[in-house]
């Protein structure tokens, strides 16, 4: 969460300033750092939550950008769609439309009742292009019938309710208890719904990052007794209560922390009270926690909290506590950065039944691709970088899909100030890097993602892989009828076409801020055909990209 070495700069510099006061300052000695290295214009590695454009188009070129606004509805509403060409004469429309189209125009979706794909394909003196946009459609209401989830014996990803695959695609929300009133909590549960977040992380009891911590918006303590974990306050936890039953409501996930250790055991969480009350009161209080929500079914519970403790007796405490409670509950562990909860837990912790990894921006997928061979165990991205502190809009992407494209069943996004919900989190809400978890959700989705496994040899991607924050990932359906490609730099790339099932192969690149398809020249073309190039499309608005390849 929140400390642990952005930079190196930061931290000789955070050295010599009092302990507990280089935290609130972390984003701006980064910053100060990144723009005396990087001049006015910044990087794209940077804190802020622009997109870098791509690649122009030639000129004379056909182009056509087709897109959705809004890309997710509810079920009965209606998206309104907006598509514009250059040097096309003629235009039709395919999936959920039809008939020909004027090259430029809009035109409503009418009522949806399902998801649909919208497809649109131009002819000009170039030749055809063709682009596709997907319009999400959820229920009106979010049945809590999603939860619980749970795990299946060799399924590397959770299920809902009903047994179907769960996405994690979360929002790092740290004091959302103890830092909001009811009304600003709807708000925030509302927006990051509609921007097609499923999951929130947040700590039952904060520690230091609210405005009166540890007591909540209404100052009510979390403990009758400060820091006595046997005296809990009924008011702070009725609060609690109520913020996880809204989530419920809309179909959320709660990632729960009972207690924050904090980052090398220091003030920013609550590691000193814990040993101070020793194993018993802590067993005893998550007894506690564990009665009081047990109507609530959408919790996962995570232990630890920024911290690997070499004394895992009062960690185990509190997970054996909660399954003495609840036998079915799901409980995961959060270390320090660079931390896999199950390497560093091992098998003897049978109290942990899903894994994660906790990365910094440039080893994801390494860190994945260890989780993926370790075990079957279910395992997602719990943190890396965020968005406003060290990472940019592109920075949270290639997190996110080197995550899931790499075996995770799911990761969270963070952004600052909203995990902390300081002064101007509501604009945050509507970053660029949020907008674009949407896409991510969507294309995911849109495919069979729980499928997909990650191409750690290199037999599909066979060139243009690059390493560290340049690395482009590949991911291959099991049946090998599907595969995904994301890479983060506008280069060209090679793919083995022999390793999908063919026999003829539809390949379409998606703009990661729009969510529209785009059809690549000469698509289809035969399996058989083997090894090709593929370039970076052009007319993106940023330099990632995806490569989709289906088989035909």
């Amino acid at each position: 969460m929140r400390a642990g070495g952005i930079i190196r700069t930061t931290m000789m510099l955070a050295l010599h300033l009092q302990p507990g006061l280089w935290r609130p300052l972390a984003s701006q000695l980064i910053l100060l750092v990144l723009l005396s290295g990087c001049g006015a214009g910044g990087n794209d590695n940077g804190g802020g939550s622009s997109d870098a454009g791509g690649t122009p188009p030639p000129p004379g070129a056909t182009t056509l950008s087709l897109t959705a606004d809004p890309p997710r509805v509810t079920a009965g509403a209606s998206s309104m769609l907006t598509w514009q060409s250059s040097n096309a004469t003629s235009c039709n429309a395919s999936g959920a439309w039809a008939d020909a189209k004027p090259t430029s125009g809009t035109a409503s979706t009418g009522a949806l009742q399902g998801t649909a794909t919208y497809t649109l394909s131009c002819v000009g003196a170039s030749g055809e292009v063709s682009a596709s946009t997907v319009v999400q459609v959820d229920d009106p209401a979010p049945s809590t019938s999603l939860f619980p989830l749970r795990t299946q014996a060799s399924k590397r990803y959770l299920v809902d309710a009903s047994g179907k695959p769960f996405l994690i695609q979360g929002d790092s929300a740290w004091s959302l208890i103890a830092q909001l009133k009811r009304e600003e909590v709807l708000q925030y549960l509302d927006d990051r719904r509609s921007r097609g977040f499923n999951t929130v992380l947040v700590n039952l009891i904060e520690h230091k990052f609210a405005t009166n911590a540890p007591r909540n918006a209404y100052d009510d303590a979390p403990f009758l007794t400060p820091g006595d974990f046997s005296t809990p306050n009924e008011s702070y936890f009725a609060h609690a209560d109520y913020v996880i039953a809204q989530a419920e409501q809309r179909g959320m996930l709660v990632l729960l922390t009972p207690a924050y250790m904090g980052f090398n055991a220091g003030d920013e969480g609550w590691y000193t009270e814990m040993a101070a009350n020793g194993a018993a009161k802590l067993r005893t209080y998550a007894h506690f926690v564990a009665n009081r929500f047990r109507q609530r079914h959408n919790i996962l519970w995570i232990n630890g909290g920024d911290y690997d403790p070499p004394d895992r007796t009062l960690l185990r405490a509190i997970a054996e506590g909660i399954r003495e409670v609840d036998p079915q509950s799901l409980i995961s562990f959060h270390g320090k950065r660079n931390t896999e909860a199950l390497q560093f837990l091992g098998s003897g912790e049978t109290w942990l039944q899903v894994n994660d990894i906790y990365t910094s921006d440039d080893n994801v997928v390494p860190s994945a691709h260890a989780a993926y061979r370790r075990s079957m165990m279910p395992f997602f991205l719990i943190e890396a970088r965020y968005e406003g502190e060290t990472v940019d809009a592109l920075g949270a992407r290639r997190q996110a899909y080197s995550a899931v494209l790499s075996g995770a069943c799911g990761q969270l996004f963070g952004n600052s100030p909203v995990w902390r919900f300081s002064s101007g989190w509501q604009q945050a809400l509507a970053s660029a890097g949020a907008k674009s978890m949407m896409q991510v959700r969507g294309l995911l989705e849109s495919t069979r993602w729980n499928e997909l496994q990650p191409d750690a040899t290199g037999t599909l991607l066979t060139g243009g892989v690059g390493t560290g924050l340049s690395q482009a990932v590949a991911a291959l359906a099991s049946d090998r009828s599907l595969a995904v490609i994301y890479v983060p730099e506008q280069r060209s790339i090679s793919v083995d076409l022999k390793q999908l099932s063919g026999p003829s192969v539809r390949m379409r690149t998606f703009d990661v801020i729009s969510g529209q398809y785009t059809t690549v020249a000469g698509s289809p073309v035969a399996a058989s055909s083997g090894s090709r190039a593929i370039s970076a499309p052009v007319g993106t608005q940023s330099q990632d990209w995806v490569l989709v390849l289906d088989s035909q």
